[in-house]
């Protein structure tokens, strides 16, 4: 039974799809007119082991994440860097792609444009106002009427009245009531515009999810998440529009990451703590990204420090060291993988997952020290089948150790096998240079093995003895 913590009530609740066995899951994407930061990294991955899950426990799943592609900030960087709209957001939907295909997310089932659902998005500010919800104001924009949607607030907890309290309608607004927030607005001179019932003009961002989500799985679906920064106003915005516009319920529940930190701080560009994916990824393994952001429950702060990083390459570590030389080519077991269940099944505690795939790493290292073959494989395949749910051991344990340094840095970024490293070894010489040490060590040649030895081991290259043959990773 899978317990989900729900932001709307504050209370887990039992996963119930509206359409038994299958999951409908919308989570807010990118705004593309910037890099995607470690924010959204953390975001993306939390929902895509969700989804994963999901997916492992015999649910279907409809993964729907959305990319708004017109707003205000899209719009100003365009004009500023004098191109297109079509061109900037092309351009960044490129770079997020890329970006979390490095940090092996699986691609959601769909991913809706902003710009390819002004009908719907249209069709549900015109119910709106044919429910009394909206109106149009004198200025040609068309605004929600938060006082018409008694629920509004329950999401957040925030109260309509407290929030009006210091709130100011500017000279210029057509609003009845300063919470009121646009779903269109008119159009200004050089800005993107479509036309609609109330002259040309764009959407808000808010009704643009409204109309997304409920395109893509219908006016009453399962899960919806994001980040904590988007339960209001965002996502309280969403459920009076949706509500409004269907008479329907909505969603059931609402699940929310917390923020990233970074050195305790909630990371910001002013406070110049700001860290893009691809800068992280420069200097540290994407597999390594990956497990930090899943070592702590997706509900919980997440502080980033380079200190970290290192100790989640350490753990990654004892996780491939387990497999070397490993066949996991058997049935898992079963009982490693119902302890995996019961932790995740609990609000997807991907912490006390990882905690359990690293108990497994060491019940696995002890059955290879007792020559227990069939624990053995039965423990590979298990520690396999919870990587591939978490999305992590996505390589072979050689290729993993071969590739990086004690830092967890991604020196061969980009460099294929058998290139030119930052320590002026390829890894057809660490092979020769390894035969040789043999050879020496077969004639009792000691001082030239070690002479060997200690040469790889100021090139960063470490030696591993054992069972008739030397291993060897990048230290």
């Amino acid at each position: 039974m899978i317990m989900i913590h729900n932001s709307l009530t504050g209370r887990k609740e039992k996963l119930e799809p509206v359409e038994p066995g299958h999951v409908r899951m919308y989570v807010c994407g990118m705004t593309v007119y910037d890099y995607c930061h470690l924010g959204h990294a953390r975001a993306q991955l939390v929902f895509d082991v969700v989804a994963r899950y999901l997916r492992w426990r015999g649910y279907r799943v409809t993964y729907v994440r959305n990319i708004t592609d017109i707003d205000d900030k899209i719009i100003k960087r365009a004009a500023e860097n004098g191109e297109s709209v079509d061109d900037l957001t092309g351009r960044f939907i490129g770079f997020m792609h890329e970006d979390f295909d490095a940090l092996g997310m699986d691609r959601p089932d769909l991913e809706p444009r902003a710009t390819e659902h002004m009908k719907e998005i249209i069709r549900m500010i015109s119910a709106l106002i044919d429910n009394g919800h909206a109106y149009e104001g004198a200025n040609g924009d068309v605004y929600y009427r938060v006082s018409s949607f008694a629920p509004y607030g329950r999401l957040s907890g925030k109260r309509p009245a407290e929030l009006r309290v210091g709130a100011r309608i500017g000279v210029d607004e057509a609003k009845e009531d300063p919470l009121d927030f646009a779903l269109w607005k008119a159009a200004k001179p050089g800005e993107p515009r479509w036309d609609s019932p109330w002259g040309p003009g764009r959407p808000g961002w808010h009704i643009e999810c409204s109309a997304m989500s409920t395109a893509a799985l219908g006016n009453h679906f399962d899960i919806h998440g994001g980040g904590m920064d988007l339960k209001f106003p965002h996502h309280e915005n969403e459920i009076a529009q949706s509500c409004g516009a269907s008479h329907e319920p909505f969603v059931n529940i609402w699940m929310h990451n917390g923020f990233v930190q970074v050195a305790d701080e909630k990371m910001s560009k002013s406070l110049g703590n700001f860290f893009t994916i691809r800068e992280i990824l420069k200097t540290h393994r994407a597999e390594v990204v990956r497990y930090f952001v899943l070592s702590r429950h997706y509900r919980s702060p997440l502080n980033y420090t380079e200190e970290d990083l290192v100790q989640t390459r350490a753990a990654l570590d004892r996780l491939y060291t387990a497999l070397r030389g490993v066949p996991a080519d058997g049935a898992p077991d079963e009982g490693v993988l119902e302890r995996f269940r019961q932790v995740m099944d609990d609000d997807f505690n991907t912490a006390e997952g990882l905690a359990t795939m690293q108990e497994c790493a060491s019940a696995l290292n002890r059955a290879k020290a007792a020559d227990d073959p069939e624990r053995t494989t039965a423990l590979a395949a298990a520690l396999l089948e919870m990587g591939a749910v978490t999305g992590l051991l996505r390589e072979e344990p050689e290729s993993w150790f071969k590739r990086a340094d004690g830092k967890g840095r991604s020196r061969d970024a980009g460099v294929q096998p058998g290139a030119q490293t930052a320590d002026g070894l390829t890894d057809e010489e660490i092979e020769r240079l390894i035969v040789a040490r043999k050879e020496a060590r077969g004639r009792k040649d000691w001082a030239e093995a070690d002479r060997i030895r200690d040469e790889l081991a100021q090139a960063g290259v470490i030696l591993e003895d054992g069972a008739g043959e030397t291993t060897w990773r990048r230290g």
